[in-house]
């Protein structure tokens, strides 16, 4: 289907642009959203008729969505969840939680907003784009923890998931003689016990 856009469509193109799209994306996406027009003769009159005032329109809202992503780019939200000793969570961050996050810290942004391609479910420091406008994209950083001592080590640039497993395989220094008796360690061997010189 061509349809002819009202705003910039990521991927697409910009206002006034005429693009071929598949029919369900028009009819599900574009056309109840009123980002698009069906690219029809009567439609063309009508948007070119009106085309001063749509991109007039969406100067201000980009002016509306530039002055809002001031308090917004670069912010930190911190999530603290229950997660496995590996640093995969029980249950996943969805864009629900960081609207909630972004709220509590004064940021308003809507779920439309919040470009978030899958679920987040590992723990660590997670980059979320925010999508205040067709031509305004900001993007804040998600800290995402099992509490707020991991959080602030994450917030610090340490891998907290690396350096657990650093301090596991350090654990287990005994050298291993796969000769030794069982219950004999490499410093004192079993056989040092019974020499032979004693019997000597």
């Amino acid at each position: 289907m061509e349809v002819i856009l009202l705003e910039r469509v990521e991927k697409l193109g910009g206002i006034g642009d005429v693009v071929t799209v598949k029919n369900g994306f028009a009819r599900n996406y574009l056309l109840p959203r009123k980002k698009a027009l069906r690219a029809n003769e009567a439609n063309r009159k009508v948007f070119e008729a009106n085309r001063a005032r749509i991109e007039s329109e969406n100067a201000e809202r980009r002016t509306g969505a530039e002055a809002a992503s001031k308090g917004i780019d670069g912010k930190t939200v911190q999530l603290i969840r229950q997660a496995s000793n590996t640093g995969q969570l029980y249950g996943s961050v969805s864009a629900r939680d960081i609207i909630d996050a972004l709220d509590a810290d004064g940021a308003k942004v809507t779920k439309s907003q919040v470009i978030l391609d899958r679920p987040i479910k590992a723990i660590g420091m997670h980059e979320v784009r925010i999508s205040l406008h067709p031509e305004v994209n900001v993007t804040v950083k998600v800290n995402v923890a099992r509490s707020p001592e991991e959080a602030d080590l994450q917030a610090q640039g340490v891998d907290v998931m690396a350096q657990m497993f650093e301090r596991d395989n350090a654990g287990f220094t005994e050298d291993y003689d796969p000769n030794a008796e069982p219950g004999a360690t490499a410093e004192a061997p079993a056989d040092e016990t019974t020499g032979d010189d004693v019997a000597a």
